[in-house]
């Protein structure tokens, strides 16, 4: 009997171990962690990384993006993510489709940068508006400003894992060669691992950035890093740039860190 109560403490020990919904984990920044079976190699996922407290130069994880990928030097992608686009982008090529990256890996020092010139209205909304003149409420100018930026600590660039497609404007993939692109990335992307994270809003996407033709994501790593950040990150994490007591009250994790189309997990 003693034997057999043993070897049940044993089994049951492992198959709580490979399950990271059982595992108690911290939440306190920034020395929280998962479990490594459930890390891309050589990549310890914690707060400081979700939120982009790291140089990508410096990262044992991150290459320099070939300069004839991008619009310009000095990019940064996983190397996973890279060598997968890539692919798509030889891929593409052969049928006369031209990918280029517009933005890869931004930390948060660079999307604080993005978001602090929108929040002081030094840089215009895609609106054209002044955001400090015309949202001189905080929550008013943090949601007109999270309509299509994040706020630093909560962006998916952080991670390596999404690129910026060709424009960063919706109506260029909707005619011409722009639709072309869109047209051939819609059918062919997914099988390279990428996919679009914010498809029009509605129906299993109510909350979160407005739809981004341009963005993709490269789904093998960035489902990991969506999943950890469902499990270790909070809205007291999002803080250090002009607006952050916002984010508690807009519940920015939730609504659009989370906020992603689900289907290719389906």
């Amino acid at each position: 009997m003693k034997l057999l109560l043993f070897i049940s403490m044993i089994f049951s020990s492992s198959c709580a171990g490979g399950n990271i919904e059982n595992k108690p984990i911290s939440t306190s920044y920034p020395d929280t962690s998962i479990s490594p079976a459930m890390m891309p190699p050589e990549n310890t996922i914690t707060v400081n990384y979700l939120t982009g407290h790291f140089d990508p130069g410096n990262h044992p994880d991150f290459e320099k993006i070939p300069d004839y990928l991008a619009d310009r030097e000095g990019l940064f992608l996983q190397k996973e993510a890279l060598n997968a686009f890539i692919k798509m982008y030889e891929a593409a090529k052969k049928e006369g489709i031209n990918l280029v990256i517009r933005s890869a890996t931004r930390n948060f020092n660079y999307q604080k940068e993005i978001w602090e010139k929108k929040w002081k209205g030094q840089t215009p909304l895609s609106s054209g508006e002044n955001a400090l003149k015309s949202y001189p409420d905080p929550i008013d100018r943090a949601m007109k400003i999270l309509e299509y930026s994040s706020m630093p600590g909560t962006s998916r660039h952080h991670w390596g894992t999404d690129i910026d497609l060709n424009s960063f404007n919706n109506n260029y993939f909707e005619k011409g060669k722009g639709l072309e692109v869109f047209n051939w990335l819609n059918k062919h992307a997914s099988s390279f691992g990428f996919f679009r994270p914010y498809t029009e809003k509605g129906g299993s996407r109510p909350f979160g950035y407005e739809e981004e033709k341009w963005h993709w994501s490269f789904f093998p790593l960035a489902d990991k890093y969506t999943s950890a950040a469902e499990i270790m990150l909070s809205d007291e994490h999002i803080s250090g740039f002009k607006g952050a007591e916002t984010a508690k009250k807009i519940r920015v994790v939730e609504k659009y860190v989370l906020a992603v189309d689900k289907s290719p997990a389906q």
